[in-house]
């Protein structure tokens, strides 16, 4: 009995103390929350949460902007939504093709819940899951069990309105950015914009094999042009839109212009990570990203 009552309160303590470690809980305003996962890469401690999800909490439940990276980190999610809420996630918005803005979508079906996606990026969630899912059996190991992909059950080309507990959620894909199909998600009533990947902020942005850094820039200025008071980003803590212009837009258009202006001048992709991105070099990440940043910029450019 001793040994039972001791098993039961290790397991009862142990998504308290990940949790603790792995999400934080931000408020932004009246009814939204940010649920704010660590910076670094992907480990079994924090399941592939390591991103940052937002919360709507209506009188008729809970809308969820991105599921988690993994069945378990869903169940991670859950756990944090929980201490804000006992309405049950009623809808939840896929807002790119990163695998946590996905891959936690079969436990969520499995509470009755509706995933929301455009439709660009449910096709990339077909390309890629089997990438996906290899990458996550080697970063997450046992965290990975229960996880299997699992599709939205509504989609859109451009633009979807789900109209829900007295909000008006405007989900609009304007083209590919971080991943082909990422969407960003206006609350008028609130003046807050969920981004997804199209803002990254506190750390440098990943420029990685799906991006479209052209189009970026532009999807991101379709974002802005709305003026939100509150940004909830992709990876960071929610911020206003003057930080999220300085940490990604302005990053993306530095890279775009030095890039180019080597390319211009006969320089190739081994020169690539001496471009100047210094006034970046404050970010988490900058030490292993911007190098490759460079270089995938290079590699984008070079045909253009």
């Amino acid at each position: 009995m001793i040994r039972a009552l001791v098993t039961a309160v290790t397991v009862l303590a142990s998504p308290a103390v990940a949790l603790a470690d792995v999400l934080e809980i931000q408020p932004v305003t009246d009814d939204v929350w940010a649920i704010v996962g660590p910076l670094e890469q992907r480990s079994p401690e924090n399941l592939a949460n390591n991103a940052t999800f937002g919360l709507v909490v209506t009188p008729e439940g809970a809308v969820l902007m991105d599921p988690g990276g993994s069945w378990q980190g869903a169940e991670m999610l859950h756990a944090a939504i929980r201490t804000v809420t006992d309405l049950p996630v009623v809808y939840v918005i896929d807002t790119g093709g990163q695998d946590h803005r996905w891959l936690g979508n079969g436990y969520w079906q499995a509470q009755g819940a509706t995933v929301i996606a455009s439709a660009a990026a449910v096709e990339d969630h077909h390309a890629r899951a089997d990438d996906h899912m290899i990458a996550l059996t080697q970063f997450l190991g046992e965290g990975l069990a229960d996880t299997e992909p699992a599709y939205a059950d509504v989609t859109f080309e451009t633009d979807y309105t789900l109209e829900f507990g007295g909000f008006s959620f405007e989900i609009m894909h304007r083209g590919a950015a971080h991943t082909p199909g990422d969407s960003f998600v206006w609350l008028d009533e609130r003046n807050v914009m969920f981004t997804g990947d199209i803002v990254y902020v506190d750390r440098l942005l990943g420029n990685g094999p799906a991006r479209d850094t052209d189009s970026w820039i532009a999807v991101f200025e379709a974002m802005a042009a709305y003026q939100p008071a509150h940004i909830v980003p992709g990876h960071g803590r929610a911020t206003d839109l003057a930080t999220a212009t300085r940490d990604t837009h302005d990053y993306l258009v530095n890279l775009r212009t030095q890039i180019g202006a080597l390319i211009e001048a006969g320089g190739d992709i081994m020169d690539a990570p001496a471009i100047d991105q210094s006034a970046w070099a404050h970010l988490e990440q900058f030490e292993a990203l911007a190098g490759r940043n460079a270089q995938a910029t290079y590699e984008e450019m070079e045909w253009e």
